[in-house]
């Protein structure tokens, strides 16, 4: 690809994203119906998705980022849930669409037929991601549905794997398929534990923030390819890998934290909006491979398969849902109460994103006979047509719907709560170590300095009371608010008069980097705490 249309690529899809930001539609939805109109404008280069560029090199950074965001603990007290839907609702799906759209299109074998079944099986860990952040979903179910979307890439490709080996003709049967599912799976979560502690280690002992944030882009790709070279899941690898640092951030040095939250929030952002854009623009080189298929039949076959993906996404997820707890006494213990809303919720979540494309694009162009993959075009297509229609129709009435099922969001109140009682009982334990430290003669401090820790940690412990009480009744601002925003106010005058220094010479652009460094130390805080 030349560089010029790289960077048009990325350029135009960051300026959609950012501007879908000021809309009620959710960037992906908004990226993906960019990029359909765009692959007709005359001038606009062909973008062929090359699945050895998006499986190895854009879904492992987007994974590490949803993993080390995810909540370890969270996902493990809803793993049972999360296995359902990422391993046992992948088979199901691979086997019931397939089978279906083998009865429903006359020209297409089982064995393609499967390929297809496990090709758009796994909701997509992108626009699943994206869609809940956008919509503010029930905690418990953004968990869900970002467990299931870290981990069904995994068995979908391994599905995908024994399908197209019967599909070539290389032959499969089911004691070889569960052989090779156990080696992706096992052998992908066995990558991630042998690779996550030493790479743990590695961060926490390297004190050069420089190198930590090059470790840091480093890791997902290192597990991926690591995992993938002696056959097993690469997804499983970097899942495994993202979840165990993103649970210790906290013993990594805090320059790292900062720098390291504002690189991949970058990198995610960037790569989220390609993603999607590269979506949209594949409709013409899909199009292209119809050949003999008729305009209405192949319509008609798409609307099938669409239609079929989203029913037997609801057979899988009701049961799945109910009939453990009616079986398991155990199971109404420990999981909270559920109604019928949250499966309609989750049912209609399913989106489809670039890792099918991805997969589809990968099948060959023959068999090992030598002759033509059975309707490869048709497979493609209709690949392409479920992931438009997933994320359009069910990714612009998900908002509906959530309204109209009138789901409790988060309680602000409740959250804003435990944050300052957390806070409370921290600001104590730091009151007790200062009165510790200062009573040892080695660390006599000056009665003004003292008072100034004092009241850092006084501010710090009465900032999160302050959001709960009153607010000006002339801005509707809290006083914490107010407090943050004349901070960001005097930062910025004194910001001013550094630069008026510098351009009168009375300091040299060395201090005044350094002199910025330090307000905008100051001011990360402030803008921080304000959007909190």
């Amino acid at each position: 690809m030349d560089p010029l249309q790289l960077i048009a690529l990325v350029a135009g899809s960051a300026v959609i994203a950012a501007a879908a930001r000021r809309t009620p539609v959710p960037a992906p939805l908004l990226l993906v119906t960019a990029g359909l109109g765009a692959a007709y404008v005359p001038g606009v280069p062909s973008y062929v998705l090359d699945p050895h560029i998006v499986l190895p090199l854009l879904l492992p950074p987007l994974l590490h980022t949803a993993a080390v965001e995810s909540s370890y603990l969270d996902l493990r007290a809803n793993a049972r849930a999360v296995g359902l839907l990422s391993v046992g609702y992948v088979l199901f799906a691979t086997l019931v669409v397939g089978y279906l759209a083998y009865l429903f299109i006359p020209e297409m074998p089982l064995t393609a037929a499967l390929v297809l079944g496990a090709v758009i099986a796994p909701p997509d860990a992108v626009a699943a991601t994206a869609i809940a952040r956008k919509l503010g979903l029930p905690s418990r179910i953004t968990t869900i549905l970002q467990g299931e979307s870290l981990v069904n890439d995994a068995t979908a490709i391994t599905a995908f794997k024994v399908a197209l080996a019967a599909a070539v003709g290389e032959g499969a049967s089911w004691a070889g398929g569960i052989g090779e599912f156990a080696l992706a799976s096992l052998g992908g979560i066995g990558i991630g534990l042998v690779l996550m502690v030493p790479i743990h280690w590695l961060r926490t002992h390297l004190r050069e923030a420089l190198l930590q944030n090059t470790l840091s882009l480093l890791i997902p790709f290192v597990a991926y390819a690591a995992a993938e070279q002696v056959g097993a899941s690469g997804v499983l690898a970097v899942v495994v890998v993202g979840l165990y640092l993103g649970h210790r951030s906290w013993q990594v040095d805090f320059a790292t934290r900062l720098q390291e939250q504002a690189v991949w929030k970058m990198v995610s952002f960037l790569l989220e909006s390609v993603v999607f854009a590269l979506i949209g623009l594949q409709l013409p080189y899909v199009l292209k491979g119809l050949g003999t298929y008729g305009g209405m039949e192949v319509a008609g076959y798409a609307v099938g398969v669409f239609v079929t993906v989203v029913l037997v996404r609801y057979l899988w997820v009701f049961p799945a849902t109910f009939v453990p707890r009616l079986l398991s006494k155990r199971i109404r213990e420990r999981e909270p109460d559920t109604t019928w809303k949250a499966p309609l919720i989750v049912g209609w979540a399913g989106m489809r994103g670039v890792v099918s494309l991805a997969i589809a694009f990968s099948i060959p162009l023959t068999t090992h006979a030598g002759d033509a993959f059975p309707t490869r075009n048709l497979v493609l297509f209709l690949t392409f047509t479920t992931v438009i229609a997933t994320l359009v129709v069910q990714g612009l009435t998900l908002p509906k719907l959530i309204r109209l099922l009138k789901l409790p969001g988060r309680d602000s109140y409740a959250e804003t709560l435990a944050e300052a009682q957390a806070q409370s009982r921290a600001s104590v334990a730091a009151e007790q170590r200062l009165d510790e430290l200062l009573a040892d003669d080695r660390n006599a401090l000056a009665e003004p300095l003292a008072d100034r820790l004092r009241n850092v940690l006084e501010r710090r412990r009465n900032s999160v009371w302050e959001r709960l009480g009153t607010v000006n009744e002339l801005t509707g601002e809290s006083a914490d608010r107010t407090y943050q925003r004349l901070s960001r106010e005097m930062i910025g005058a004194e910001r001013e008069v550094f630069v008026t220094l510098r351009d009168e010479r009375r300091i040299d652009d060395e201090m005044l980097r350094t002199l910025l460094r330090r307000l905008d130390l100051e001011e990360a805080v402030a803008y921080r705490e304000e959007t909190d």
